[in-house]
């Protein structure tokens, strides 16, 4: 009896976010280690489908570069990089609307719907949802089809959440005529973030959160404030990947959402320890 008493004393623990964020939209991000891991992938599922049945309204953003890079290798074509940026020609974005569109958003729709959800796969060219124009670089580097974004519009998102419906949107923006562009997908959550006004955005990645000093640990820092986080940018504490989660995080605070995190998705049901416990398991940025 002891332990259902324990139960019952978690469940009741989690009320006051349940009715915090209740009708609330909060877009997950989710890439690195938790898109490639399948145990990880169902945990994830598994928490999307609770947040859904407690009144919470996700919506789901993923990347997928390992896996483009990975499909590429085996069709013998080179992935190029520069500043941190695929090169796309038309036959890499051929093959990374493939990956991003046609495999992992399905594979993610079907596992959120196996685990009880009602998932809708989407890209962002679906009703013209991320508008974007080409990436032009300051030292008139050429990316290719590597877009920025333009305009998003929410509305299919709303119709879907409003139907109940779990969003899971793929990177690919559309140009004004009809051209496919690579997003990346940091940039695209907070944009989406943003344009929906949402609680929370919430980035899934495959490291504890933000450290004071670089690859201590014991520097890790589980809130921060949006003017402190830019100070680690300045002093190079921040590089690399992290960096533009960091960037995308400071975008969306600055456009209206509340709270921004990033989170280690490798943690099990690392969402719902950060959405509905006082500790969390992230970074939280406010």
């Amino acid at each position: 009896m002891e332990d259902f008493i324990n139960k019952a004393k978690i469940l009741l623990e989690t009320l006051p976010y349940i009715k915090e964020f209740y009708n609330q939209i909060m877009v997950i991000k989710i890439g690195g280690e938790p898109m490639i891991s399948e145990v990880i992938k169902k945990n994830i599922g598994l928490d999307l489908v609770l947040m859904r049945y407690v009144g919470i309204k996700p919506v789901v953003v993923h990347g997928g570069g390992k896996q483009i890079t990975e499909l590429m290798h085996k069709l013998n074509k080179k992935s190029i990089f520069i500043d941190g940026l695929r090169v796309t020609d038309k036959e890499t974005m051929n093959i990374t609307e493939m990956v991003l569109t046609g495999m992992i958003n399905k594979e993610l729709v079907g596992i959120i719907n196996q685990e009880g959800g009602n998932a809708v796969g989407i890209s962002g060219r679906d009703a013209n949802l991320i508008i974007a124009e080409k990436l032009k670089s300051k030292n008139k580097t050429d990316y290719g089809y590597v877009g920025k974004i333009v305009k998003v519009n929410p509305e299919i998102i709303l119709s879907l959440i409003d139907n109940n419906f779990i969003p899971v949107i793929s990177p690919v923006g559309t140009s004004i005529k009809g051209e496919a562009y690579n997003i990346n997908a940091d940039t695209a959550a907070s944009a989406i973030a943003s344009a929906l006004k949402t609680a929370k955005l919430l980035i899934l990645t495959d490291v504890r959160g933000i450290y004071r000093e670089v690859n201590n640990e014991n520097s890790f820092i589980p809130t921060i404030k949006r003017e402190e986080l830019k100070k680690l940018i300045d002093k190079k504490i921040i590089t690399g990947g992290m960096l533009p989660k960091v960037e995308a995080c400071i975008k969306a605070l600055e456009k209206g959402v509340k709270k921004t995190h990033i989170i280690d998705g490798r943690i099990p049901h690392s969402l719902i320890l950060e959405i509905f416990t006082e500790a969390g398991v992230g970074t939280e940025i406010v």
